[in-house]
């Protein structure tokens, strides 16, 4: 009977019409969220970003007061004096072993240097581990602020051991880009690293050897390589053996795929040549498969993926999700999916495109709508943006750089040889956004059922998703007001609870509300920690 009072009394406070006494102005109707903890999803991996590219010139070279900010900004858990939140505490860093472009330097054909990469291997096959010192200085940064997991990743092989000598490779060649008889040179080198981290107090947790295969990579804008499936296999068994024989613990991830098409269907399907890079899920994670690798040694039972262009127009971003989990399910019930990477390329009607940095809630929001959707509809086990720092004039980053030379903005780009050693350091509302995640929902939990009782728009409504720790007895509420308006939600009884807040005003701001009255500002988005 007392639960039943219970329940009674949400419903009383969740339905009830509140008019403001001194206006007679109503407060918005509340809606109820249905919370089923028993009905669970997901266990969550992590938020993470890459070092990629920026990391090597800001990490090196910059003042360190500014570096330590922008670690503060992207790892700490911590507040400051004030009482204000320092940063958003992701929980996975991406470091990336680059191919050895930079040694190169204009040989390397790779006219940006901030897209060029330093690698430890040597060509007469020696270390040498000073380098990369910009990257190391944010691993450092990372690990000393509480980041819980570390990723090495590699777009391509060491140029010493590709087939054309350069990071990316020929017209038309859709291979991996590595000579012959050098793809168990190029295995020793991943697990060389990571040996050496691992034995320097860096314990690396995964390694993704292969990065959006699909694409060729055969112009000089960066570093990268193609690969069909059937090498990605070979190489994953290479890896496999090298990392169980040192008793290395580290696991290997794999997919990375250019889309969320190729990670789990068959292009052919949908008339669009699959070419031997597509159907990942069903190709590596399938037991009927004559390609399974779900039972070697050190690899990861998931699969992963880049939600690139497949977020515009909004219906099309709800059914292709749906349509990943479907195929992934048929794969394999047991397999993990991860979105690996993603920053803004696609054109659309909301916020145009990937061009023109935009540090506002538009842009955050636009992404806050993806992130829901990629942890819900795919059920995500992970969600990392592409880069941590940019010094672009795109929308790529979560902290921004620029030379200040135009007050509240100023140059940007590769050409701008000044900002390889200082300049001004610019947060985002994206940065904040994606904190209303990462700093609250850490690995280890999992995500639960929740909604409301009344139907959300996908354009301009509330969504709301909900993850549970069990050991500490507390759950957490994502809620993404996309809407013009203030919306109030009841979750449970009258209970002070604490919320952050992130909108045009705010970042990750610190209120106390009650669970039966929740405020989730206009254009904002909310985390609700409900600590019983």
């Amino acid at each position: 009977m007392k639960s039943i009072h219970a329940l009674y009394l949400v419903h009383l406070l969740c339905f009830s019409s509140v008019v403001a006494s001194d206006t007679h102005a109503e407060i918005p109707k509340k809606l109820k969220v249905n919370t089923s903890p028993e009905v669970e999803y997901q266990t969550i991996d992590g938020f993470g970003a890459s070092d990629a590219w920026r990391a090597q010139f800001v990490g090196k070279n910059w003042p360190i007061e500014k570096r330590n900010r922008i670690a503060d900004l992207l790892f700490s858990q911590e507040d400051d004096a004030e009482g204000n939140t320092k940063g958003i505490g992701l929980s996975i860093w991406r470091f990336y072993l680059s191919a050895g472009t930079t040694e190169q330097g204009e040989s390397s054909d790779i006219g940006n240097p901030w897209r060029r990469g330093e690698c430890f291997l040597n060509e007469d096959g020696t270390y040498e581990w000073s380098k990369h010192q910009g990257q190391r200085f944010f691993l450092q940064a990372a690990k000393g602020r509480g980041v819980e997991k570390f990723l090495a990743f590699t777009n391509a092989p060491p140029v010493y051991l590709s087939n054309n000598g350069k990071g990316y490779a020929a017209k038309g060649d859709i291979h991996l880009n590595i000579k012959p008889g050098n793809m168990d040179d190029y295995a020793d080198y991943m697990v060389e690293v990571i040996e050496h981290f691992n034995q320097n107090g860096i314990e690396f947790h995964y390694l993704s050897p292969i990065n959006e295969p699909q694409w060729n990579w055969d112009g000089p804008g960066q570093e990268g390589t193609p690969a069909l499936n059937e090498e990605i296999y070979a190489l994953v068994r290479y890896l496999s053996h090298k990392l169980s024989t040192r008793g290395l613990k580290t696991k290997i991830v794999i997919g990375e795929a250019g889309t969320i098409g190729h990670a789990c269907i068959d292009m052919n399907t949908i008339g669009m040549p699959g070419d031997g890079r597509d159907d990942q899920a069903r190709f590596f994670f399938s037991e009927d498969s004559p390609f399974y690798i779900g039972s070697l040694p050190n690899v990861e039972k998931t699969i992963s993926a880049h939600s690139y262009h497949s977020v515009w127009p909004l219906d099309k971003q709800v059914e292709y999700r749906s349509m990943v989990r479907k195929a992934l399910n048929e794969a394999n019930p047991e397999l993990g999916y991860w979105m690996s990477e993603y920053c803004i390329l696609q054109k659309n009607d909301e916020i145009v495109s990937g061009g023109g940095r935009d540090l506002t809630m538009k842009t955050a929001l636009y992404v806050a709508r993806i992130i829901h959707n990629d942890l819900t509809l795919c059920n995500a086990k992970s969600w990392q943006w592409w880069t941590a720092i940019t010094q672009c004039d795109y929308k790529d980053g979560l902290v921004y750089l620029d030379d200040g030379s135009q007050g509240e903005t100023g140059k940007m780009g590769g050409h701008v040889k000044s900002l390889q050693h200082d300049g001004m350091v610019r947060d985002s509302k994206l940065l904040w956004v994606l904190g209303n995640y990462s700093r609250f929902i850490r690995p280890g939990m999992v995500r639960i059922e929740s909604s409301f009782d009344k139907e959300q728009s996908i354009e301009d409504g509330l969504l709301v998703s909900a993850y549970k720790d069990s050991k500490k007895e507390y759950m957490v509420y994502v809620f993404t007001n996309l809407s013009q308006q203030e919306k109030r939600v009841c979750i449970g009884l009258n209970r002070e609870v604490e919320t952050y807040i992130t909108d045009k005003q705010n970042n990750l701001k610190r209120i106390s509300q009650y669970l039966d009255n929740i405020s989730i500002p206009k254009r904002s988005v909310v985390t609700v920690i409900n600590q019983e």
